[in-house]
């Protein structure tokens, strides 16, 4: 824009298509340059300044060139990562939008981002909680958490619930959900820092190290001798066959997401779904996108209980964009402890 000062624009691009587990080689921080004024002309337009930027498990798939049908395209080499954060409005042409409105949606991985889809934004009216919430528990892991659970598999008081991924962003509010509502509930995570988190800071039953189990099968029956209701999936592969001798009659499965197969050339194949069948099982993959339109009723729920301590939240914090490469990959390999997100500037 005419007489308008562009200023620097940090940001992280993707510097190839990525085959196997992703490296911080994949990806690379360059610095453009942004004008602080939406474009003249621009209709529906928002400019944003990104505090908070949130590193998910989904974003690993559009880090390769899709060859099939997915719920989402793959990034460009050259271009920005884009994905889920807070932000602040610097200039808007959309009338729901006004200077200083602070929001949570799609954005770009740099320090200022030009949107023209701001429907794919959600303001934020309460900000007597840490705004970073809005990346993890009061943002799209928390409604991934009430869609999923909530809606899909209704729990109800003295169910038997397990939740694989249980420390991450998602399964930390799975567990804290069900507890909630009277279940009994058990997690599964990599390591024995992440299990004492879910038995003494999320107050799981039960929980137990995935990676010191020598047999899963054995491992669900002694958590479980009487079989598990819902199953809130996360991992997939060797996880969900074992997770499947283990269901009850009339068993609800969740379908989040599955870790464990993201980085395969070649995904494993599940050898027990004829369990299904005779179990009566009903198995339902979602998106948080799902469950938007539910979100205030979401927040009826989960505002007070944060704020009378019935649910806690665990973040684990990256400073400044450039570490946000080390942290996205660090989510493959159970590098984070909680919810991973990078912050970009301070609030």
């Amino acid at each position: 824009m005419a007489g308008e000062e562009a200023v620097s624009n940090k940001q992280v691009i993707l510097s190839n298509y990525v085959t196997g587990f992703p490296k911080e080689s994949d990806m690379k921080i360059i610095t453009g340059s942004i004008n602080l004024k939406v474009p003249e002309g621009s209709k529906d337009t928002v400019l944003l300044k990104n505090l908070y930027l949130s590193c998910d498990p989904y974003m690993r798939g559009r880090m390769s060139k899709l060859d099939k049908p997915s719920f989402v395209a793959s990034f460009n080499p050259g271009e920005p990562l884009s994905g889920y954060g807070v932000s602040k409005v610097l200039d808007s042409t959309h009338p729901n939008y006004k200077k200083d409105d602070l929001v949570w949606g799609l954005t770009s991985w740099e320090e200022y981002s030009l949107i023209q889809s701001p429907q794919h934004l959600i303001k934020i009216l309460d900000t007597n909680v840490p705004l970073s919430y809005y990346t993890g528990i009061l943002g799209m892991p928390g409604l991934t958490a009430y869609g999923g659970l909530y809606e899909l598999c209704s729990p109800k008081k003295g169910e038997y619930v397990y939740v694989s991924a249980a420390s991450g962003a998602v399964g930390q509010l799975v567990g804290q959900f069900a507890k909630l509502v009277g279940c009994y509930v058990v997690g599964s995570a990599g390591s024995k820092e992440k299990v004492n988190l879910l038995k003494n800071k999320f107050g799981f039953d039960d929980a137990f190290n995935y990676k010191k189990e020598p047999d899963l099968d054995a491992a669900l029956k002694r958590c479980f001798p009487e079989g598990i209701d819902i199953y809130f999936e996360n991992v997939g592969g060797k996880m969900l066959d074992a997770v499947l001798l283990n269901m009850r009659i009339h068993g609800r499965i969740a379908v989040c997401g599955m870790i464990s197969q993201y980085n395969l050339e070649k995904p494993e194949g599940v050898h027990n779904l004829m369990q299904v069948v005779g179990k009566r099982i009903r198995m339902e993959g979602f998106l948080a996108g799902d469950f938007y339109h539910q979100y205030p009723k979401f927040l009826e729920l989960v505002m007070p209980a944060i704020k009378e301590g019935k649910l806690v939240y665990v973040e684990d914090i990256a400073e400044g964009l450039e570490k946000a490469p080390s942290a996205l990959v660090g989510i493959f390999t159970g590098q984070n402890v909680g919810k991973q997100l990078v912050v970009v500037a301070p609030e």
